[in-house]
């Protein structure tokens, strides 16, 4: 499938399904606007809206576009797979933006970033959507996404709920019986910080991603919606900014991999209070980590 082909049935399918959630005689923007929240071309907009005139989904005379009967999953235009999946994305936006050292500020370019990924544009734009309510990523002026900066405000009022969360996670993992999965993913975490740490010097990049297995870990015990939800800011922020400063990331990884161990002794010997102190120790240096990043880098 031809690449232009291709960006047009993802923007014809995305329409349809925002059309889907329009009422019959709802005016569509315009040509412009659509435009910029596909980020495509004029062009392929017009192609899109011509198909939809002839599919009968819209009236369009002029300026005019009006929506005149709900599309069906017949009016769906096949498009080439796309195997990654959301998950896979977004360890794999975290990951480009913490490997690359992404400022904030950046103009993030969908078409790029998505055949960087290995997604669909479409999917990539509801993913840095739902990132606009965390206050991590806008719309640009002209289009397209912008990574937004975080302020130290932002950083300790986060932080400080980060500590309920991860409270709240320790006592679920608790509160669990013996035949919870939680205990053999804790020795499967315990046997990969032992590693990690025994390879130190060459591997110590890999925490970013063996801290968010274990932290994600213990608040799925919970299944709470609402924290799934906030990992995704707490990962932004603790796995990029702090990392943001090199300076002294091997030193700074390898003590947060002996918090971890900590940690895991303490749940493992359902010891209530010493899991406690090694939570708060943890998110205490945490904390004070990332804001040290922000000093260092003169952020308000």
């Amino acid at each position: 499938m031809a690449r232009t082909d291709e960006r047009f049935r993802d923007a014809y399918n995305v329409l349809l399904k925002e059309l889907g959630r329009a009422a019959v005689g709802d005016e569509l923007p315009s040509e412009l606007a659509m435009a910029e929240r596909l980020d495509v071309s004029r062009t392929i907009v017009r192609s899109a809206l011509a198909r939809l005139d002839q599919e009968g989904i819209i009236r369009w005379s002029g300026r005019e576009k009006v929506l005149i009967r709900k599309p069906v999953e017949a009016d769906r235009l096949h498009t080439e797979s796309h195997s990654v999946s959301p998950e896979e994305m977004e360890r794999q936006f975290l990951e480009w933006i913490l490997r690359f050292d992404i400022a904030p500020g950046t103009t993030l370019n969908v078409t790029d970033l998505a055949r960087r990924l290995g997604v669909a544009p479409h999917a990539l734009q509801e993913f840095l959507a739902s990132l606009t309510r965390l206050g991590l990523v806008r719309r640009g002026a002209k289009g397209g996404w912008e990574l937004l900066g975080f302020t130290s405000d932002y950083a300790i009022e986060l932080s400080d709920f980060r500590l309920i969360l991860e409270l709240n996670a320790v006592d679920c993992v608790l509160a669990s019986d013996g035949n919870h999965p939680i205990w053999d993913r804790l020795d499967q975490l315990e046997a990969a910080h032992h590693d990690l740490a025994a390879n130190m010097d060459e591997r110590f990049h890999d925490f970013s991603l063996l801290d968010e297995l274990f932290h994600s870990a213990l608040w799925s015990v919970g299944n709470n919606r609402f924290v799934a939800e906030f990992q995704k800011v707490i990962s932004l922020v603790f796995h990029y900014h702090y990392q943001w400063d090199k300076s002294d990331e091997l030193q700074r990884n390898a003590a947060a991999v002996q918090e971890h161990l900590g940690l895991i002794s303490a749940l493992k010997d359902r010891d209530k209070p010493r899991a406690i102190a090694a939570t708060q120790d943890h998110i205490r240096t945490a904390k004070q980590t990332l804001l040290s990043s922000f000093r260092r880098h003169d952020l308000p």
